[in-house]
């Protein structure tokens, strides 16, 4: 049990450091956009080389894990950010356009394959601790995002040089996820002799539906990310700090709910609290739309952070229920929302131009009903006797 809690800890620093690491980058924004002489289309289209990286990569990472093991994968990853993070400074710098989208581009590909990896390593501690904990970890995530905003604000506060700031803070996140990396279980510990036939996860209805499931809660994540405080300001006419503080009370409540969380999912089952998350953030929408007053709008925030907050975690849990084909399962529902969580909120800006910022966010209301329509896909998988390891459900529905 030692080794085991030493690596459901190091799995919990890595979500941080990858958090940590994303806001590092995103705190010198506004440097960047100076320093390269963009205006804000121009940046969205530099960032775009993010979203390229992680996409490309994604489908790829379950292979990689299942031939390298989660270890170096993560290993894989931190790399590819620093040296991302590092060439992506250095094009800033040197008002070299070309060479940032490169390092962006190393960066996007870095940050997808280690979030597979310490995804489909935090399935694994799930499953031998036999407790719901997946969401925590997403929650750490969180934490050190917290934390890379803190450094990065008085960062930029004093001007200090990108070259400094960035990769150096994240070769030292770097160096720490690859010593947290060597505390990983070791590969197939628990089924090292089984063999699986080749497979596609894009042909099973299962990882497919639960990658719908994925794809609508991390929109409705994404969307609250990129537009809450603007339909605040939009919509209620409220000054700007009012929609940060809006948003912020959002992230809180988000963080909340994958806190504690797994206490609920534990007791009742997936099914059943990703319904009522669903529930939860159709009416929470419905309130920040219609509210039209401080107190119902604010709770709508509330209600709408707690029901974000546990579907893509349990999607990754419920993909990744049969160890020995997880890390492919894992890469497709990432893939699925990842592009959701990516694509969409840009998607939703053209949306916002002809029926309003705040109106917008209706569209995101709407898909929680295929949210609630595929739940059923993320409930506890039974062993059979052809997988006499896999452990009984942690929660009876």
């Amino acid at each position: 049990m030692t080794s085991l809690l030493h690596t459901r800890n190091a799995v919990a620093l890595s979500f941080a450091l990858n958090g940590f690491c994303f806001a590092t980058m995103v705190s010198r924004l506004p440097d960047i956009r100076s320093g390269l002489e963009l205006d804000n289309a121009a940046l969205g289209l530099l960032l775009l080389a993010i979203s390229v990286g992680s996409v490309i990569a994604l489908p790829l990472s379950g292979r990689l894990i299942d031939r390298f093991g989660a270890t170096w994968v993560t290993r894989l990853g931190a790399v590819l950010v620093v040296v991302g993070l590092s060439v992506g400074m250095l094009g800033v710098v040197t008002d070299l356009l070309p060479l940032t989208a490169v390092g962006f581009f190393l960066d996007g590909v870095g940050i997808a394959v280690w979030d597979v990896s310490m995804n489909v390593e935090a399935a694994e501690v799930e499953r031998r601790l036999e407790r719901t904990i997946m969401p925590r970890f997403h929650a750490g995530w969180s934490l050190g995002s917290f934390a890379g905003a803190a450094i990065g604000i008085p960062m930029a506060a004093v001007h200090a040089p990108l070259m400094l700031h960035v990769p150096g803070f994240a070769l030292l996140a770097g160096l720490a996820t690859w010593r947290a990396a060597a505390t990983y279980l070791p590969a197939r510990e628990a089924h090292e002799e089984r063999q699986v036939e080749p497979f596609s996860p894009w042909r099973e209805p299962r990882t497919l539906a639960i990658g719908v499931m994925v794809l609508a809660f991390a929109l409705t994540e994404g969307a609250a990310n990129d537009w809450l405080a603007l339909a605040l300001i939009d919509g209620y006419d409220v000054r700007h700090w009012v929609g940060v503080t809006g948003f912020t009370v959002f992230v809180c409540s988000m963080m909340a709910g994958r806190l504690y969380g797994p206490v609920l999912l534990d007791r009742y089952g997936r099914a059943p609290v990703l319904w009522a998350s669903s529930a939860a953030a159709f009416v929470g929408i419905l309130l920040v739309v219609f509210g039209a007053h401080v107190v119902l709008v604010g709770l709508g925030i509330v209600v709408w952070g707690l029901g974000a907050s546990l579907g893509f975690p349990v999607g990754m849990s419920a993909a990744a229920d049969d160890p020995l084909r997880a890390a492919r399962r894992v890469s497709a529902v990432s893939t699925i929302g990842y592009t959701a969580f990516l694509a969409g909120p840009p998607l939703l800006g053209l949306l916002a131009d002809h029926v309003g910022t705040l109106e917008t966010l209706l569209v995101i209301a709407a898909l929680m009903i295929p949210a609630a329509a595929t739940v059923f896909a993320a409930r506890e998988r039974r062993p059979s006797p052809a997988e006499p390891d896999q452990p009984v459900g942690r929660a009876r529905l």
